[in-house]
């Protein structure tokens, strides 16, 4: 049976390819040459048997990954090493030492090649950055890998690249992740960027990973090299989301031994959870008694914190009570009037008129002075 497998190229492209059986076995870092669409090509083993099956079984882009069919009681057990895929293309050869020769020359030259076309491409004032080039083993194709940040229409550029270099022109718009892989970089971990050596796959990240795991959402903190977001957020994001539906959601109220209380934050790591009671204030306790206090809500709320003592004497006492008299006693009936005849009856005395203050003062006067002689007294000024 032939074997299967992977070939890695420049930057993260990658394909499968079989391997003719009865051949000796190709092993990791292999250098072959392998027949691809309109000419060869020179490139590294990356996986080979079962592992290159599996990668390549799980991709739809060439049909050869068909979709896997849950075997039922009747059928046959399947065979214990998955068959190889059809319809790849075949390993040509091993790389020899001149064809090694030969391609190391061509990435060499790839950066000279990357420098004229970006110059032509400022002669023609076309808003785009080439980011790499890329040269096929057998010199029948030059892919010029460009971003912008917009359609660009570069058809000059292609006719003159094509009569300078003598072979086909392909012009090829990446984005800045693809860009960052594929020419690499450090990033803030001190490490190399993960799309550039491990990470087969981009996949994309949303903002959405960083809420959950409560991180400072400064773009400049959470992006890389390439002005996205990070794609190590993605990697720990399964373990949060598992952790936090052991902890109450933010901002739900849950009743505890203090009474009703509000969720502020959680704390995975440390398996704490920051709660906050209007009467009570704040506090931290572990998940573990928040979970007690509520299995057992039949304890009642502890008894209040004593005040400080300054506060509580510059607390002004508290209002007495007034002493509750007892009620006057019920005042005894009045004896019944005797009934007079209707001829003797009184007549009604008219209102008094109410006394003014001032006449009340003028009569006072007048009647000192007729106490003191029968005659008003004079001021002492005007005696003679």
């Amino acid at each position: 049976m032939p074997q299967t497998v992977e070939v890695r190229f420049k930057g993260l492209r990658r394909e499968f390819f079989l391997w003719p059986d009865g051949e000796e076995p190709l092993r990791l870092k292999d250098a072959v040459v392998v027949e691809i669409d309109k000419g060869q090509d020179l490139g590294r083993v990356t996986s080979t048997g079962e592992a290159a099956i599996r990668k390549c079984g799980g991709c739809t882009s060439c049909g050869s990954g068909a979709p896997e069919v849950q075997p039922s009681e009747d059928a046959p057990a399947a065979p214990a090493h998955p068959p190889a895929p059809e319809g790849l293309p075949r390993v040509i050869r091993r790389a020899s030492q001149d064809d090694i020769r030969v391609a190391n020359e061509l990435r060499r030259s790839e950066d000279e090649v990357r420098l004229r076309t970006a110059q032509r491409a400022r002669e023609h004032q076309l808003e785009m950055r080439i980011s790499d080039t890329e040269w096929q083993w057998d010199r029948k194709k030059l892919t010029v890998f460009f971003t912008a940040e917009k359609r660009v229409d570069f058809r000059v550029l292609v006719r003159e690249l094509a009569s300078q270099y003598r072979t086909r022109i392909e012009l090829r718009q990446i984005g800045v992740r693809d860009e960052a892989a594929r020419l690499g970089g450090v990033g803030r971990c001190g490490r190399e960027y993960c799309c550039s050596t491990w990470l087969k796959e981009l996949t994309p990240v949303s903002l959405g990973l960083a809420k959950d795991q409560h991180l400072s959402l400064n773009p400049s903190q959470i992006s890389g090299g390439c002005g996205r977001l990070l794609c190590c957020l993605k990697y720990e994001h399964d373990f949060y989301v598992e952790s936090r539906k052991r902890f109450p959601r933010e901002g739900k109220a849950v009743q505890t031994a203090r009474g009703t209380e509000k969720v502020v934050a959680i704390d995975i790591f440390r398996e704490r959870v920051f709660l906050r009671n209007d009467e009570q204030g704040p506090r931290i306790i572990p998940l573990e008694q928040l979970l007690q206090e509520q299995e057992s809500p039949q304890a009642g709320p502890p008894a209040p914190r004593p005040a400080p003592a300054e506060q509580s004497e510059r607390r002004p006492p508290p209002p007495r009570r007034r002493e509750e008299r007892p009620p006057a006693p019920a005042a005894p009936p009045a004896p019944p009037r005797a009934e007079t005849p209707p001829a003797e009856t009184a007549k009604p005395e008219p209102a008094a008129e109410p006394k003014r203050p001032g006449r009340r003062r003028r009569g006072r006067r007048r009647r000192r002075g007729r106490d003191d002689g029968g005659a008003p007294s004079s001021s002492p000024g005007t005696e003679g």
